[in-house]
C-alpha cells in the first residue's frame, strides 16, 4: 500500500489556496481510486482507495490530509506512519512550492524544506528528510506581496489555470510513481 499525505489547511477559509495545492491533489487521487468515505485517524482525514493501472494491476493507496495546520503537519504525519507501520522514506508528500514555475510540477526524493513549514515539521516528527516529495509549483508573489498572503490566496484567472493544471500534473506524476517508479517519473515530470 502506498500512502500519499498532501499538505494544506484545514477549513473553509483556506479552500483553494495556493498552499492547499497537497490537498487539491489529493482530492483529485480520491476520485481517481474511488474514495467515497474518509474517516479521521490521528488527526488526518484518510481515504483509502484502488489504481487501476496502466499494465492492468491494482495499486491500493492510502491518501492522507492532516488536519492540523501546515506548521504541525508532522504529528499526524508520524502517528500515521506508526499506526499503518509505515517507514517515512516510504511516504509520497505532495506541497506547493515557491521556487518552481506555476503550471509545472517536479518529484525528488530527500532534501531539506527549503523554508517550508509543513515539510520542516515533518522532517522533525519524523526524523528523516528521506521522504519522496511531488513539488506542486506556485511561483513567487507579485511585486511586493508578502509570501504568507500569497500562498494563503486563492489564485485568480490565469493562475488558476496554472494552479489547477499543476494539481492535474502532481496527480499524473503520483499515478506514474506507482506505474514506473521513482527516476522514470523524475525523468518523465523534471524535464518540463
Amino acid at each position: 500500500m502506498q500512502v500519499f499525505i498532501g499538505l494544506g489547511n484545514p477549513g473553509d477559509e483556506y479552500s483553494h489556496t495556493r498552499h492547499n495545492a497537497g490537498f487539491e491533489t489529493i482530492d483529485l487521487l480520491a476520485e481517481t481510486a474511488g474514495v467515497t468515505y474518509w474517516k479521521t485517524v490521528c488527526g488526518c482525514l484518510l481515504g483509502t482507495g484502488k489504481i487501476r493501472l496502466g499494465n492492468g494491476s491494482v495499486e491500493e493507496v492510502l491518501l492522507a490530509k492532516p488536519q492540523s495546520y501546515m506548521n504541525l503537519s508532522g504529528g499526524p504525519v508520524s502517528r500515521i506512519c506508526k499506526e499503518y507501520q509505515q517507514d517515512p522514506s516510504d511516504l509520497v508528500v505532495i506541497h506547493d512550492e515557491l521556487d518552481i514555475n506555476p503550471g509545472t510540477v517536479r518529484i525528488k526524493k530527500g532534501g531539506g524544506h527549503a523554508g517550508h513549514n509543513g515539510l520542516r515539521s515533518i522532517i522533525d516528527k519524523c526524523g528523516t528528510r528521506d521522504f519522496t516529495r511531488i513539488r506542486v509549483g506556485i511561483g513567487r508573489p507579485p511585486g511586493r506581496m508578502k509570501v504568507p498572503d500569497f500562498v494563503l490566496s486563492v489564485p485568480k484567472k490565469k493562475d488558476l489555470e496554472d494552479f489547477q493544471q499543476a494539481c492535474s500534473l502532481a496527480h499524473d506524476a503520483a499515478i506514474s510513481y506507482l506505474e514506473v517508479g521513482l527516476n522514470k517519473t523524475q525523468s518523465k515530470f523534471n524535464a518540463s
